[in-house]
């Protein structure tokens, strides 16, 4: 996504003198030495505060894009916990530190996975839904925090854009054991990697209207990139002339629960301001993905489909991610987060007994209820409806006095006692709640559930 904003800036050099921040690293060096005459390079990094400052000093507007993400991200859990939210704590820092805070303006990329595991029959969903992880997901951990961190740090123009997965070219070369890490029926509203660097250079733009900050945004290319798991894997399957996934997947090897992904009720807000998509037809895209892969990848076709599986099952067996390594080696915590129990993955059927039909429609949606008039302007709430609010989180507000000002630093309480400063932007239209009991504490989530209706809801 970054790579591909840059490349939007500087199609107007008229309009963006762009610095960016970059490791010093062989291939970072070679990548943008092409580009060395057109931007500023600030080689560093960015869990050194002193980089991130170079690079934020000067800014109109300041675009966090860089981190650790998937599948390093999964490879490298701490690192990844340790780097996103240093990184976001660093960018703060740094543009609260300029003459001219208030006029700057930061654009945080979230990302669909802070809401966690929503399999049918809630598989749509919208900003303010229940955030929280999914076991063993310290990426979404760091990007629940980090969100945390941007949108109540006192900066007067920030904007958290939740990305959602990418369509890009590299993707149809990713074979590697997390891709059976997602349900079957799972489901996924996806971006292209054009219309999100697009979207990077649109909000740079100066007709952007002040509504649009200090809010949170879903990104996605539109209704008709709304896929199934098994229809994603079906398209990427024949853009790189392999058969279709019952030849040469065992359904089993894909899990049953435990990963991210919904339908949105809500990305078209970002397009209406920004208009950003290109609108290219999902089957056309996808053609153009093929089209652009060596001509090796064709030779696939002429591959029997029991050998193309032989070497998929290599990946299933995987030791630590494979799911079958899971399985051979009993891994409990694995199994129970992402099957449920060794009877569940045993009881799952053959392709044959699958239902493979589409999910229910955004007219048949199951909506989350956020615990508020979600008709009245969060200034207009009285302190009734806020504690009305945490209530329906289990829990109670403990400030005795509300501005009415959405940005303000409120104090709550949950059902367990931690209290916790946050605003009620954060909390009604962020979708965050207790920064203790949602971070990595996976296994109090049920016990959560049972105090917070609002959870419950999403915790199934």
């Amino acid at each position: 996504m970054g790579w591909a904003g840059l490349h939007e800036l500087l199609n107007y050099p008229e309009q963006y003198d762009v610095t960016i921040l970059a490791r010093p690293s062989k291939k970072n060096q070679k990548k943008l030495k092409p580009l060395e005459d057109r931007i500023h390079v600030v080689w560093g990094d960015l869990v050194n505060y002193d980089d991130v400052l170079k690079g934020v000093t000067g800014a109109d507007y300041v675009l966090h894009v860089g981190g650790m993400v998937s599948p390093q991200a999964d490879y490298y859990p701490e690192k990844t916990l340790r780097v996103n939210v240093k990184a976001a704590e660093n960018v703060v820092k740094a543009v609260l530190a300029q003459p001219n805070r208030d006029d700057i303006r930061v654009v945080y990329i979230g990302s669909v996975a802070e809401t966690s595991d929503r399999n049918e029959p809630i598989h749509w969903g919208r900003c303010g839904d229940p955030v929280f992880a999914s076991n063993f997901d310290y990426y979404a951990v760091s990007k629940i925090a980090a969100e945390r961190i941007f949108a109540d740090s006192g900066i007067r123009h920030w904007v958290s854009l939740r990305q959602s997965g990418i369509l890009y070219p590299a993707i149809l070369k990713n074979f590697d054991p997390i891709m059976f890490h997602v349900p079957i029926r799972g489901v996924l509203e996806w971006a292209t990697v054009e219309d999100s660097g697009r979207l990077l250079e649109r909000v740079c733009r100066d007709n952007v209207p002040e509504s649009f900050w200090n809010r949170f945004y879903n990104i996605s290319s539109g209704p008709q990139y709304r896929m199934t798991n098994y229809d994603f894997e079906t398209r990427v399957l024949k853009a790189v002339s392999c058969p279709r996934p019952e030849k040469i997947f065992n359904a089993n090897w894909f899990v049953l629960k435990n990963f991210h992904g919904h339908y949105y009720l809500d990305a078209d807000k970002l397009e209406d301001i920004l208009h950003f998509r290109a609108n290219i037809p999902l089957g056309d895209y996808f053609k153009q993905l093929g089209a652009g892969l060596p001509k090796i990848f064709q030779m696939a076709k002429i591959v029997p489909p029991f050998i193309i599986k032989a070497a998929l099952c290599i990946l299933a067996h995987k030791k630590t991610y494979g799911t079958q390594y899971w399985i051979r080696h009993n891994d409990t915590a694995r199994i129970s987060a992402y099957y449920g129990s060794l009877e569940q993955w045993r009881a799952i059927p053959k392709w044959s007994d699958w239902d493979l039909s589409k999910p229910a429609d955004a007219d048949n949606a199951v909506k989350i209820q956020h615990g508020y008039d979600e008709t009245k302007p969060l200034a207009q709430l009285t302190m009734e409806e806020l504690q009305a609010a945490a209530a329906f989180r289990g829990g109670r507000l403990v400030s005795d006095a509300y501005s009415g000002d959405p940005s303000q630093p409120l104090e709550w309480e949950c059902h367990n006692g931690h209290r916790f400063k946050a605003s009620p932007k954060l909390v009604l239209e962020g979708g965050h709640w207790c920064p203790e009991c949602f971070s990595d504490h996976w296994d109090g989530f049920d016990d959560v559930a049972k105090h917070n209706p609002f959870f419950a809801q999403v915790k199934k």
